[in-house]
């Protein structure tokens, strides 16, 4: 992978475990609302679309408004207690970065909560340019968060790889054009990742820097 100059990574499921924090604002989102609160399993499976899309689905269309507002003021908080870095991440991206590589994001979370995380867990001085799909006209699996990226840096598919955790990534980065390498700890299952036909899969991210060299 000789040509790569730009790494994209997703962030969560895949630099980031915030899996409690989500969990534990969706069911005090349901609580609140009087829905059914839902399993761990059924809230991860439902992660990766935006928070829109992962309330959505549980609740009626006349509530969303309300369930968004209430899910975002609980997770401000929630994220500070209810997240950590995957291992290996941190060495990683200093590995990634000393090499000379562009690095960015490209996340459906909303901007507010991407910023909340990254700075709480001390990631936003690995990266040069993140971007999140709420500025956009379309999220993920639609591939222009990461044409916009790599406009940014003047640079095309074959010079950019993209590094998520489902199969929602894998769409975008082959809309885009982009190699996409999954990392196996987030949302999707294997068989499901494989389906897809990503360029690679790797168990750990600690597993990318062998994969680049």
């Amino acid at each position: 992978m000789k040509d790569i100059q730009l790494i994209v990574f997703d962030l969560d499921g895949t630099l980031v475990d915030a899996y409690r924090a989500i969990i534990r604002s969706f069911n005090y989102t349901m609580q609140r609302l009087g829905y059914p609160r839902q399993s761990d399993l059924i809230i991860r499976r439902a992660v990766g679309w935006g928070d829109g899309s992962l309330l959505e689905p549980f609740l009626k269309k006349k509530d969303l408004k309300e369930a968004l507002s209430i899910y975002r003021m609980h997770h401000q908080a929630a994220l500070l207690k209810g997240s950590r870095v995957f291992p290996w991440a941190k060495k990683v991206l200093r590995r990634l970065k000393s090499a000379k590589y562009k690095l960015a994001v490209a996340t459906n979370r909303p901007t507010k909560f991407t910023g909340i995380l990254m700075d709480h867990l001390g990631l936003t001085k690995y990266f040069n340019y993140v971007l999140c799909s709420d500025v956009l006209k379309r999220g993920k699996p639609d591939p222009e968060i990461l044409r916009k990226i790599m406009q940014r840096f003047n640079l095309n598919p074959k010079q950019t790889i993209y590094v998520g955790d489902m199969t929602i990534d894998v769409q975008t980065g082959r809309r885009a054009g982009v190699k996409t390498v999954i990392v196996a700890t987030g949302s999707s299952s294997r068989r499901e990742i494989k389906k897809e036909k990503p360029y690679r899969i790797i168990g750990k991210i600690r597993n990318l820097v062998q994969l680049l060299s």
